[in-house]
């Protein structure tokens, strides 16, 4: 069996979705740098670009409340960053989500969506049905984009709150957007 994605969402023309780009191209506006990320298929366009660009750094992760202390380490060195994750990896972040608000960090995560429009995988549901419910108790505001045409609208409050008002910020992807997992033969 493998796995792909069934993407509805706006393409460019080699089928490749295009909010990706408009994602890519907010975060060199807000000068971001710093980018950790656990490896999700949902993000991977978005990685492939901040990995070919030598003013933003990737970090891999092998959790993710490491990229919550990442963020908070590029911060005070002078830098911003932003975490990528998947809905599953938001409950390991619980308890490392209060540096965000100790520390008044300029805090963006952009969260790839699971457990929602077309899952497979029973695992994914209690979390991705948790994710806002979670940020929100943590103190981190919650913006959604549930179709392509609205990605550059959301990610662009997103980032004013988070780098500009020092106000938390997730942004939540649809599962909608990003494609429901499939299994095929």
């Amino acid at each position: 069996m493998h796995a792909r994605n069934d993407a509805s969402s706006e393409t460019a023309p080699d089928n490749t979705p295009s909010w990706p780009e408009d994602i890519f191209a907010i975060l060199q506006r807000f000068d971001v740098r710093q980018v950790p990320y656990v490896p999700d298929a949902g993000h991977s366009q978005l990685i492939d670009r901040v990995l070919a660009t030598p003013s933003m750094r990737a970090v891999p992760l092998t959790t993710e409340e490491e990229g919550v202390a990442l963020l908070a380490g590029a911060w005070a060195g002078g830098q911003r960053g932003v975490l990528l994750m998947q809905s599953s990896g938001v409950g390991n972040c619980v308890n490392m989500f209060s540096l965000a608000q100790i520390f008044r960090l300029p805090f963006l995560t952009l969260v790839t969506m699971r457990g929602e429009w077309g899952e497979f995988n029973p695992w994914q549901v209690p979390m991705g049905s948790s994710t806002a419910g979670v940020f929100e108790l943590s103190g981190i505001k919650v913006l959604r984009a549930s179709h392509a045409g609205e990605v550059r609208e959301v990610v662009e409050a997103a980032a004013g709150q988070a780098y500009n008002a020092c106000t938390p910020t997730a942004v939540l992807l649809s599962q909608r957007l990003i494609g429901a997992k499939v299994f095929t033969k």
